[in-house]
């Protein structure tokens, strides 16, 4: 009679390691691939669809590439004022946003980061939470001030904005402070140089990477922007870029491709700046995670 050999737990069903890694590894290429389609299969409908006809719109599948292609829609985009009186107000609102998003954002950074005072952690704490209400909450209490101080229908609205309620650039900038050593404040002063010198010649040329984080990062937020321009410059000639995209939308009803090409013209300059520039992104977010 045969005699019966027991299977031992670990030796049932079991799958290789290396099968194991190789199914990983297509469920994590397949997870990419889909995110990759969910995210650029709108941004190529709206592309092949700004060189379209009204009778390829019509006529052909969005998922297709135009069969005639034309340049009539950009140029409809191009002739409308309001695109360059929108370009110049979010240019103009963007370059004196940002300088004072810098200088504010790295004086105060430091201060916290390297001097010790009463009610630092109070002021600390205002900071964040500020940053974790949310903007509608305080909207109402926003815009009495705004038109209290008579900036109502200006660009100094927007202005105020956008230096006062986004705190997040605090935040990186103490992250990469944090990792510059206190050694080299000392060294300066024992030199005989002065905390304004200091802080002019050598900590703020060390920021450079958290600042071009921070400019990205801001470009980017105020010029999708299209809530607070809306809200505060209402006037035909205090447009952006955003909100001249949103009343050119109600101007071309039922012209598809038209709009199309304007969506294009406005996302074009956040898209190049995001992939240019992605990886000082992720080098000023991370910096100073890690401390050795």
């Amino acid at each position: 009679m045969a005699e019966f050999t027991p299977v031992k737990p670990q030796e049932r069903h079991t799958i290789p390691a290396k099968a194991r890694s190789v199914t990983a590894q297509i469920i994590k290429q397949i997870i990419c691939i889909g995110m990759v389609i969910l995210v650029m299969l709108p941004i190529l409908l709206t592309v092949f669809a700004s060189f379209k006809t009204r009778g390829d719109m019509v006529n052909t599948s969005p998922l297709l590439l135009p069969t005639n292609p034309t340049l009539e829609n950009y140029k409809k985009v191009f002739t409308d004022k309001y695109l360059y009186i929108g370009l110049g107000n979010t240019t103009l609102i963007l370059a004196i946003s940002l300088i004072f998003n810098v200088i504010l954002g790295t004086l105060t950074a430091y201060i916290i980061e390297r001097f010790n005072f009463r009610g630092k952690k109070f002021v600390v704490a205002l900071f964040f939470i500020g940053m974790l209400v949310p903007t509608f909450v305080t909207e109402i209490a926003r815009f009495k001030i705004i038109n209290g101080l008579g900036m109502y229908g200006t660009i100094g609205g927007p202005i105020l904005i956008y230096v006062a309620s986004d705190l997040m650039q605090l935040y990186i900038y103490r992250q990469f402070l944090a990792n510059v050593s206190v050694s080299l404040d000392e060294s300066a002063l024992l030199d005989g140089c002065g905390y304004f010198q200091l802080f002019i010649r050598i900590i703020f040329p060390l920021l450079a990477p958290a600042t071009a984080t921070v400019v990205i990062i801001k470009a980017i937020t105020i010029i999708n922007d299209m809530y607070v321009p809306y809200l505060y410059m209402p006037g035909n000639n205090q447009r952006t870029l955003t909100t001249f995209l949103m009343d050119y939308a109600n101007a071309q009803q039922g012209s598809w491709q038209t709009l199309a090409a304007g969506i294009v013209v406005i996302m074009l300059p956040t898209i190049l700046l995001y992939i240019f520039f992605q990886k000082y992104i992720l080098a000023g977010v991370t910096a100073g995670a890690v401390k050795e």
